[in-house]
């Protein structure tokens, strides 16, 4: 009777509502697990459906990077470094850029367009054209940009402004070497017999391939003599001029024209200003250096006779220029020198394959 008044406790109160289940509750139901939240239907029908493939935009941001990507790789293998900065390729790249943009602003082509930078970031204009710009400056190889007439026209065998028959009617390299050594061979013999000088050969004769005026090398070549160099300074101001008239016989007598005076104003016209700078004062008396020329003009070789003197250096620069040129050749750092210089000139082994080379340029000088 007890029990009965208190579960009427409870339930007072709840008229119209559902009996309550009895002990156990009712057969077959179901627990809610605590803290389990329930999905929603619609989350689930969202995960169960099926993803939308890439569009069009995208596949075609993908290709147009990965074709200008190969079109840029086939230029730095075939070295067109021109090609590569031309307006062509740079108008390209922006068409390209413009389709990667594009398509990483639509929701399906936005990871190929994402792909799509990457390649244009690694392969472009810039990156490639700097690779092909090392690559062709390495080997030299600039043809890829050349046609067939240019390429002809490298090989001429001649110098551009000059006649081949000059070349051919006037002193040899072998001719130039041996007048240029029993000149030598005078002048010091002249310059000991009535001065006592003795003489250090300085360096190697040096032959320098001549550029042919049409991007290429001539058959032809510059030679420059060995050095001869007294071993005694020669600082006295008449001494200098009786030296260099003793030598102005010589080269008269080997066929040259007199010995010229670039160092001295009053004969070589040169403003005095740009004297200074040459030869450290624009007066003979206080010079540090006297360069005489001369020549044998219709033929190549050139003459040079050049005094140094480290008496007339107060500051010491001169003396540091010269001891820098010591260095390098072992030259001594006073005195005169003697050096022969001649241009476009061709040996005699040469000539016949120079004048059947010739043939092949009909119009060229």
């Amino acid at each position: 009777m007890d029990h009965e008044k208190q579960r009427a406790r409870y339930i007072a109160g709840t008229e119209g509502a559902p009996p309550v289940p009895p002990p156990g509750g009712y057969r077959g139901a179901r627990r809610q697990v605590p803290g389990a939240a329930s999905v929603p239907a619609v989350v689930t029908a969202a995960a169960d459906a099926p993803k939308k493939p890439a569009n069009a935009l995208g596949w075609v941001a993908l290709s147009a990077s990965i074709l200008f990507a190969l079109i840029l790789l086939g230029m730095l293998v075939a070295g067109g470094t021109d090609t590569l900065y031309g307006v062509t390729m740079l108008t390209l790249q922006l068409v390209v850029v413009a389709t990667i943009v594009a398509a990483l602003f639509t929701t399906r082509g936005r990871m190929l367009g994402a792909i799509a930078l990457v390649v244009a970031i690694l392969f472009n204009v810039a990156t490639v054209g700097g690779m092909s710009a090392l690559q062709t400056s390495a080997s030299g190889n600039y043809e890829g940009t050349k046609t067939a007439a240019q390429r002809h026209a490298e090989a001429y065998p001649g110098i551009k402004g000059t006649d081949p028959q000059q070349t051919l009617s006037q002193q040899s390299l072998e001719e130039v070497r041996a007048q240029s050594e029993s000149l030598f061979a005078d002048i010091r013999t002249r310059l000991t017999e009535e001065f006592g000088y003795t003489w250090t050969q300085v360096g190697d004769e040096d032959l320098r391939p001549e550029r042919n005026g049409y991007g290429g090398e001539s058959m032809l070549v510059e030679l420059t003599s060995t050095t001869w160099a007294t071993n005694e300074p020669i600082q006295d101001y008449d001494r200098k001029l009786q030296v260099m008239a003793v030598i102005s016989e010589v080269v008269v007598e080997h066929g040259l024209w007199d010995l010229y005076a670039f160092n001295d104003p009053s004969i070589s016209g040169i403003d005095p200003a740009m004297i200074t700078k040459l030869y450290g004062s624009d007066d003979p008396r206080t010079q540090t250096t006297w360069e005489y020329y001369t020549e044998n003009y219709p033929d190549p070789l050139r003459f040079y006779a050049n005094i140094y003197d480290l008496s007339n250096d107060p500051d010491g620069g001169f003396l540091a220029a010269r001891e820098a040129q010591n260095a390098r050749t072992g030259e001594p750092l006073e005195g005169l020198q003697l050096v022969v210089i001649a241009s476009g000139v061709l040996s005699d082994a040469d000539r016949e394959e120079f004048e059947q080379k010739l043939q092949e340029y009909p119009g060229f000088d």
